[in-house]
């Protein structure tokens, strides 16, 4: 058959069934998003200077879409305009969390700056918040067919060496076959990312892995997304703001002296 020009070649359809779907929109119960706001205001009264300050978003397990709390570990540092955090603090947090409870993602504040975006240091911890929680925020999104070229279909003690040295994969069965199809499971995780500052604004990503288990194959990306508040019945009480200050007393720790090359936005 010959072919007037190249335009006219097509890839073989590969099949590819969905199975499910990440996050487009970041869920926040209005309990945590209160929370969030008033850790602002008390490290600005209590330290009396705005600090950047950071925590983790929580889920429960059976629901990891949804923010149901806002996490307070004990800050390393924090400075007026610069906010990191490593890979020990998020499972050190996790580990006293209840059980039915895990990180989906990280909130932070950039406090009295106008800044209301990421910055590059925001970035780098993006990453490491979407490496720790990959493994509880992932779910099936796909079978995909695995295009292999010269599978090789052998029945289980009827071949030789020589046939083994054929084709770039082998399936191996227990009976004759003719054709074959091999779908992979395509698994989805994603992070919630916020920050907040002084006055009530917000800005918030939600950052996203897919990753074949076979294949290997391996795509990140992230999207800007709205917040939508979800009324429950659990309200932020008086008592809650009492507790929520003795937990900024102890976990807030002011640097007033930080180093130069320590700055993220000068």
């Amino acid at each position: 058959m010959r072919f007037k020009n190249l335009s006219q070649l097509k890839r073989p359809q590969i099949f590819e069934k969905t199975l499910g779907s990440l996050p487009q929109k970041l869920a926040m119960t209005s309990y945590a998003g209160h929370k969030a706001f008033k850790i602002c205001e008390l490290v600005a009264a209590i330290f009396q200077e705005s600090y950047e300050w950071y925590g983790f978003t929580l889920a429960e397990k059976a629901r990891p879409e949804l923010v149901v709390d806002i996490g307070l570990p004990r800050n390393d540092l924090n400075l007026s305009d610069y906010a990191t955090l490593g890979g020990d603090t998020i499972a050190a947090y996790q580990e006293t969390l209840p059980h039915d409870l895990i990180i989906n993602g990280w909130i932070h504040s950039h406090g009295a700056l106008h800044y209301k975006s990421f910055s590059n240091t925001d970035a780098d911890n993006h990453r490491t918040v979407l490496n720790f929680v990959a493994a509880g925020t992932r779910r099936p999104l796909a079978k995909r067919q695995i295009a292999i070229q010269d599978l090789q279909l052998l029945v289980k003690d009827s071949f030789t060496d020589e046939d083994l040295r054929r084709g770039s994969v082998a399936l191996i069965t227990d009976a004759p076959i003719t054709e074959a199809r091999i779908l992979e499971t395509i698994y989805g995780s994603f992070c919630y990312c916020v920050v907040v500052g002084d006055g009530g604004w917000h800005n918030q990503e939600i950052h996203y892995r897919e990753k074949g288990i076979l294949s290997g194959y391996t795509k990140v990306g992230s999207r800007a997304a709205d917040l939508l508040f979800i009324d429950t019945d659990k309200t932020f009480t008086r008592v809650d703001i009492d507790l929520l200050t003795k937990e900024v007393e102890e976990k807030i720790r002011p640097n007033l002296n930080p180093p130069l090359e320590t700055m993220e936005r000068m």
